[in-house]
């Protein structure tokens, strides 16, 4: 159950539940030592100043609770930038500092930061600067993995990659990993961690049933090297759940109110894709939520996928996903509603 409003552990002591890995299944990041919860949360929206403190330490707290160890962030994930980090170590200083831990943090850095030439991209200043100011955001003196969040075309790779291994090297982070890197960089990438002596752990792409990209490069290319894969949007940004079955924008839903998505994705095409998908979900005993994410943990190669909530009942709909199986016949079913093998619906 959600942690109601008025629950002590909101203003007291937290105690975390004795059941906590009772739930959600683990997986092991390619051939690391390392395993991860088939779900992770991320705090790339809902954690920003739109927000209050006490909703946004209910759901990490209740994700807590559940076995969702590994916490998602990056620099600028907000608003305003930094306010994610700021607002997590905030909540691991009152309440989950004994804890540390058992916590897998992951931060990143690539995009717009700060102002001037040294707040974006992939130059060594701008990720050990930012890994820095990340660490104090969030009140620890590590983080169990950096990633570089893009691709930079204006810095070289082995500039890059030479920063993250030093990075390593320093204790400040105990794995590296990429984000959003096709799949020819990705083995670059990999080639030069290796060089320096340190493993590339893992991806971080985007991957859902209205997006396959992935599949046709990307994922051969990290079961070939060995490398997990975290992956994020796997709701499509909220379009794969009921809220728009009726071509119509609810006040309160992702649609209303973010840059990253607006009434105009509700086309013909998505109509008919979405109810499609509703009906093989219905016929699963799933939401079309729980269906999304249990479809995207259907490959090896997807070690978590990362989710975003706004309330505690979605991280619970998340974990019972990550314990379902789909038949081969819902999975075909759902073929003629998703994207094409390697690409994206438009």
């Amino acid at each position: 159950m959600p942690i109601a409003a008025d629950d002590p552990r909101l203003t007291s002591a937290f105690t975390a539940s004795t059941a906590r890995y009772d739930d959600v299944p683990f997986a092991r990041a390619g051939v690391s030592g390392i395993r991860l919860p088939r779900i992770s949360l991320g705090l790339w929206q809902n954690f920003g100043s739109g927000r209050t403190l006490d909703s946004q330490r209910e759901i990490l707290l209740h994700a807590f609770d559940r076995g969702v160890v590994h916490v998602d962030l990056a620099n600028n994930y907000g608003p305003p930038y930094g306010a994610a980090e700021s607002t997590f170590g905030t909540v691991l200083d009152s309440h989950l500092r004994p804890y540390r831990d058992e916590l897998f943090l992951s931060t990143k850095a690539g995009y717009d930061m700060w102002p001037g030439p040294y707040g974006d991209g992939g130059s060594r200043k701008y990720l050990m600067r930012s890994l820095e100011q990340s660490l104090t955001r969030m009140r620890t003196d590590y983080v169990d993995v950096f990633y570089s969040h893009r691709v930079d075309p204006e810095t070289p790779i082995e500039e890059t990659v030479t920063a993250l291994a030093d990075i390593v090297r320093s204790g400040k982070a105990l794995y590296v990993g990429i984000s959003n890197y096709p799949a020819d960089l990705t083995r670059r990438a990999y080639e030069l961690l290796a060089a320096e002596g340190v493993r590339l752990f893992v991806h971080q792409p985007r991957y859902s049933l209205f997006d396959r990209t992935p599949e046709a490069d990307l994922f051969p290319t990290l079961r070939d090297l060995g490398v997990g894969s975290a992956v994020f949007s796997p709701l499509a940004q909220g379009l794969l759940t009921a809220k728009y079955l009726d071509g119509t924008v609810p006040a309160d839903s992702r649609a209303a109110d973010s840059r990253f998505l607006d009434g105009s994705a509700l086309t013909d095409d998505y109509l008919e894709r979405i109810r499609g998908i509703e009906g093989v979900a219905r016929e699963a005993g799933l939401s079309i939520p729980q269906l999304a994410v249990a479809w995207v943990l259907r490959d090896p190669v997807v070690t978590t996928a990362i989710i975003g909530a706004s309330r505690p009942s979605q991280v619970d709909d998340a974990v019972h996903a990550s314990k379902a199986t789909l038949s081969d016949d819902v999975i075909a079913a759902l073929e003629p509603f998703a994207a094409p093998v390697g690409a994206a619906v438009r």
